[in-house]
């Protein structure tokens, strides 16, 4: 007889029903749980007087059956497999500069006596002399020789570990060293008052070995090694549009060249326009907007794995048929890292050759798209 409803039902009414909801700031729209039939005289709650926001129109986004020639089949990548023997490579026009920003990470505190105030909390007030600490001791004691033959010697040992690296650990490290040397030059960007010899420091150390290995190094096909892979999801198959079957309250277009019925707009007017620019274009077969899509770019950053998810996807109208995986995209600062990741993807997976020639770029301004599509069907006629 007890009037309060236990924890699992009262949960399951606090559940959410959906998470492609949104209002115009970017939040999740309310939603309202109601429980009939028990007093909560119990525990006091406030009561919301007001009335019941309207519900946003929402829209179902699917494919439809009649527009299957607009399919759009892509591989689920998880991984990469690499095969070295004796050299590898790295294509510097790809790989991500680390900056060393002392805004973020700082390189210089001040000290003083450690006399707490009335909270417990060190002070600056009071007396006794403010001492400054920054990292020029720590520095002096260092090379940059040193620093960089640490992280080759790190490296090479990851690489030695991995049950399908059949290189010598010293035909490794020599190659190994000097691509670290020609990444602490060229690719590292501090900031003053820091300095390239903080990248001993965490995190920046470890930022260097995952740049490198995520990167940076790969297997040099021009001197005989095996090209690097893509390790395929083995739980599912490829992707496809005729899967996607969702309901949202974004904004939704109608356009010709696709499998789906919407292009789901995630902006007011950017990707709006894109979509417009991509149907109308003469090169483009099919497209895709990448929502509900399930298409995702694995990439590793500060020591975790995320999923870098592009704006489109493009079949171009060639022979064989290419496909472009379009980002259309402002500031962001990771773009160097996604822009990595994204060639890495299609380096792989155009090794492979199971899904046909990829394609990626980015486009700045919308009135970029039809430029860059004329210039990959240009680049793939010849």
């Amino acid at each position: 007889m007890s009037q309060l409803l236990c924890e699992q039902v009262v949960g399951r009414g606090l559940r959410r029903a959906s998470y492609s909801d949104f209002t115009e700031d970017g939040r999740l729209v309310e939603e309202v749980a109601k429980v009939f039939g028990v007093p909560f005289e119990v525990i006091p709650f406030k009561e919301n007087k007001g009335q019941t926001p309207p519900q946003p129109k929402r829209h179902h986004v699917h494919a439809i059956p009649e527009k299957a020639i607009f399919e759009i089949r892509f591989p689920r990548v998880e991984g990469y497999h690499q095969a070295i023997r004796n050299r590898v490579m790295v294509d510097w026009k790809t790989v991500p500069t680390l900056r060393l920003d002392p805004h973020k990470i700082p390189n210089e505190v001040e000290m003083k006596a450690a006399l707490p105030t009335n909270r417990g909390r060190p002070s600056l007030i009071g007396p006794g002399k403010i001492e400054s600490v920054d990292l020029n001791p720590f520095r002096s004691g260092k090379r940059l020789q040193e620093l960089a033959f640490d992280l080759a010697r790190d490296v090479t040992r990851g690489y030695v570990a991995q049950p399908t690296c059949q290189a010598p650990a010293h035909v490794l490290f020599s190659q190994i060293v000097r691509i670290v040397q020609q990444y602490l030059q060229e690719k590292v960007e501090p900031v003053p008052p820091a300095k390239v010899l903080d990248v001993f420091l965490s995190p920046y150390y470890g930022w260097v070995i995952e740049v490198l290995v995520a990167h940076a190094i790969r297997p040099d096909v021009t001197q005989g090694e095996v090209p690097e892979v893509p390790r395929y999801e083995t739980s599912r198959g490829p992707g496809s549009t005729g899967e996607v079957d969702f309901w949202t309250s974004r904004d939704v277009r109608e356009v010709v060249k696709s499998h789906l019925n919407y292009v789901v707009a995630d902006t007011k007017q950017w990707e709006q326009a894109a979509a417009y620019h991509i149907d109308r274009h003469a090169a483009v077969e099919a497209f895709a907007k990448n929502a509900g899509l399930g298409f995702a770019i694995p990439y590793l950053h500060n020591g975790q794995i995320h999923d870098y998810v592009p704006d489109f996807i493009i079949r171009l109208r060639t022979e064989p048929a290419c496909y472009l995986i379009l980002e259309t995209k402002g500031y962001d600062p990771l773009e160097e890292v996604k822009r990595a990741a994204a060639a890495r993807w299609v380096a792989a997976v155009n090794a492979d050759e199971t899904y046909g020639p990829w394609q990626y770029a980015i486009a700045k301004k919308v009135s970029d798209i039809p430029q860059i599509l004329d210039t990959f069907v240009v680049r793939l006629k010849r």
